[in-house]
């Protein structure tokens, strides 16, 4: 299969008077990791139980590997897997009996099941663990085990939805390589995390999305070199003065003021333009307390499209809900 393996357009949803979802359209291609980047209550994860088929299609129209969502619930189920925020895996068994009761739902036959199950814990690097029971695991084993559950099918496109929340960098990235290695085998990926970082090192292609809409979408480096070559950040002793005198620079593409500094994004070679702009500033008498000079990342990206930073806070309640029972009819 080639092409789109996801398709929306026009998605809506809604919980009461507030709208999670608002009117977004995007695909996703065969082949590729695929992120929404957004905070807490942006809509990532009411837009992954659509997909999946957990919530009902309020408005919009949605395809998942060729499969009308709100028609064809059913063949979208058999050719997905997911791996939730949180853990769905029974920690009164081991983790070679958590793969094999999944199989089992999925009428996978004894042969196939004993094949997947060597291949997966390989993957995951758990064939020490085979035997242990899930409660004697770490964190992270855990949701490796999560990841090997949701590929036993061999799903043509995996749903992860906040991977790696509450891991230390080190298990973050090695989660990153299982995945660059499922990807490697051919599944479409499709993820939602607020890691500016895990965005950035492990996606094709990311879509921001902030308050229900999606703000933009491209691969890492254009939506960086959209911002400019280079960055500059600047305290003065008056910061408003100095972004009107900077404005009338031709090489100064925006600017952008923080709590305490200054965001000016460059159009030129940064080491022609910094002498330029620290002169027309000490000009009109405004003293220059710090400068620092950076490339643009992920994080300025994420404020030049949305006008903030990441939030902290919960996420809808509603958005959290997991509808097992959906899963396993």
């Amino acid at each position: 299969m080639t092409g789109n393996v996801i398709e929306v357009n026009n998605l809506e949803h809604s919980y009461g008077s507030i709208k999670a979802v608002d009117n977004i359209s995007f695909t996703v291609k065969q082949g590729e990791i695929f992120s929404f980047l957004g905070p807490n209550g942006a809509g990532k994860s009411t837009v992954i139980n659509i997909l999946t088929t957990l919530k009902k299609i309020q408005r919009g129209e949605a395809r998942v590997n060729g499969y009308d969502v709100a028609k064809e619930s059913d063949s979208v189920r058999r050719s997905i897997g997911i791996v939730f925020q949180m853990l769905c895996i029974d920690h009164e068994m081991t983790v070679s009996e958590n793969l094999e009761y999944h199989g089992k739902i999925y009428s996978m036959s004894k042969k196939e099941r004993k094949e997947r199950i060597n291949e997966l814990l390989k993957l995951t690097d758990l064939e020490s663990k085979r035997d242990t029971l899930v409660k004697n695991l770490s964190g992270g084993m855990k949701r490796r085990l999560e990841l090997a559950r949701g590929l036993m099918t061999k799903p043509a496109v995996l749903f992860l939805d906040e991977p790696t929340v509450g891991f230390d960098i080190q298990t973050r990235m090695r989660m990153w390589e299982y995945l660059r290695e499922i990807k490697r085998e051919g599944t479409t990926i499709f993820l939602t995390t607020h890691y500016m970082e895990e965005a950035d090192q492990l996606s094709d292609r990311i879509s921001i999305i902030d308050h229900g809409k999606i703000i933009v979408t491209g691969n890492s480096d254009e939506l960086k070199n959209k911002l400019g070559k280079d960055l500059i950040y600047l305290e003065t002793s008056d910061n408003k003065l100095a972004a009107e005198v900077l404005k009338s620079l031709s090489s100064v593409k925006s600017i952008t003021e923080d709590t305490k500094s200054l965001r000016v994004m460059i159009n030129e070679d940064v080491t022609h333009v910094l002498p330029q702009i620290m002169e027309i500033i000490r000009r009109e008498g405004i003293e220059i307390i710090i400068v620092n000079i950076k490339k643009p990342s992920m994080d300025d990206v994420f404020v030049h499209y949305t006008g903030h930073g990441l939030r902290e806070g919960d996420e809808i309640e509603k958005e959290k809900e997991v509808e097992l029972e959906v899963v396993s009819k």
